[in-house]
């Protein structure tokens, strides 16, 4: 049935036809996604129908060929989709990028630990496609990817990570907007997407690279277990050191649960490698931290080529107990 309702398609509607309905498929495969059985039941036959009207549209009989048939995202990265999620406590938007595994669309019980990706409109494309090949090689589980972003790739062009991952600083006056931006991770992401995708609360994971990086110890420092999981890549913490070699009232009482991996490039700057030396040192000698760590140096590693080896190396040390 769903062969010949395919067939019958390509047969009898047009070209530009047959790509608004491929578009109308896709919404319906979106919503498929959100946990709804009635979607979800509806988007199992759907994305058959759409993959048979592509396999046929570039067959011989069609006259079509795979240059006619819109290819523009690379299949690397998956089933992936775009929100634009407005922040009453920051007061701004930010683009979210949501990445599902392989498997997600065989099951409407099975939840899934979630990773959020910082400086996403750099780092999610890397991610979602690096992370697949990581899950084919069994090296990390089924996981969410979020990756959340901004509009442009500078502060003029909307590019707001120096103000949202940092703590304050008497060097920069437009740092120090960690807080707001915590609590629009605790308040307003997180349960959109717990809402929207079956996405496991205890099980949140934060990436971040650099001044991300360093957003990544501000949370941990300061909420430790808003997420289980933290990765953060050659922390920048050049401008604010202080402040993360101190106890924080927020920290008090935490499960000391929740896990904290940092990995520096052995070739990073020195005016970020010798801060987050110190920052290692002070913490690898507590044995009242809020949480479990793990260092790592991660050999011939710059600044710039660590995220993959952090990525990679932090996902297998998370999940390597759990």
């Amino acid at each position: 049935m769903v062969t010949a309702f395919a067939m019958f398609i390509v047969e009898f509607l047009s070209r530009s036809e047959i790509l608004r309905l491929i578009l109308v498929i896709d919404w319906i495969d979106r919503k498929s996604y959100i946990n709804s059985e009635l979607f979800f039941a509806a988007g199992a036959k759907i994305r058959t129908v759409r993959k048979l009207i592509l396999l046929l549209l570039i067959s011989p009989v069609s006259g079509w060929t795979a240059a006619d048939v819109d290819t523009h995202i690379p299949y690397g990265l998956g089933d992936f989709f775009h929100h634009q999620v407005e922040s009453d406590i920051v007061g701004r938007s930010y683009h979210v990028y949501v990445m599902l595994p392989d498997d997600y669309g065989k099951s409407v019980d099975t939840e899934y630990p979630t990773v959020y990706v910082l400086d996403g409109g750099a780092l999610f494309p890397l991610f979602a496609a690096y992370y697949r090949y990581l899950h084919s090689g069994e090296e990390v589980p089924g996981v969410i990817i979020v990756g959340v972003g901004y509009a442009g790739n500078t502060f003029e062009t909307g590019n707001f990570r120096s103000a949202d991952y940092t703590a304050p600083s008497a060097e920069r006056d437009y740092w120090g907007g960690a807080p707001n931006f915590q609590k629009f991770l605790a308040d307003e992401l997180a349960p959109f997407i717990e809402t929207s995708y079956r996405s496991r609360g205890d099980r949140r994971v934060i990436y971040g690279h650099s001044i991300g990086g360093q957003f990544v110890l501000y949370t941990a420092l300061t909420q430790p277990d808003l997420f289980w999981g933290h990765i953060a890549s050659n922390p920048a913490l050049h401008r604010n050191q202080p402040f993360f070699l101190q106890d924080h009232a927020d920290a008090a009482g935490s499960s000391g649960q929740s896990r904290l991996f940092v990995g520096e490039g052995t070739l990073d700057d020195a005016r970020f490698r010798v801060p987050l030396q110190k920052w290692v040192e002070h913490w690898n000698n507590r044995d009242d931290k809020p949480w479990q760590l793990k260092t790592m140096d991660l050999d011939g590693h710059t600044h710039m080529s660590t995220p993959p080896a952090s990525f990679r190396e932090g996902m297998m040390w998370l999940f390597s107990t759990d």
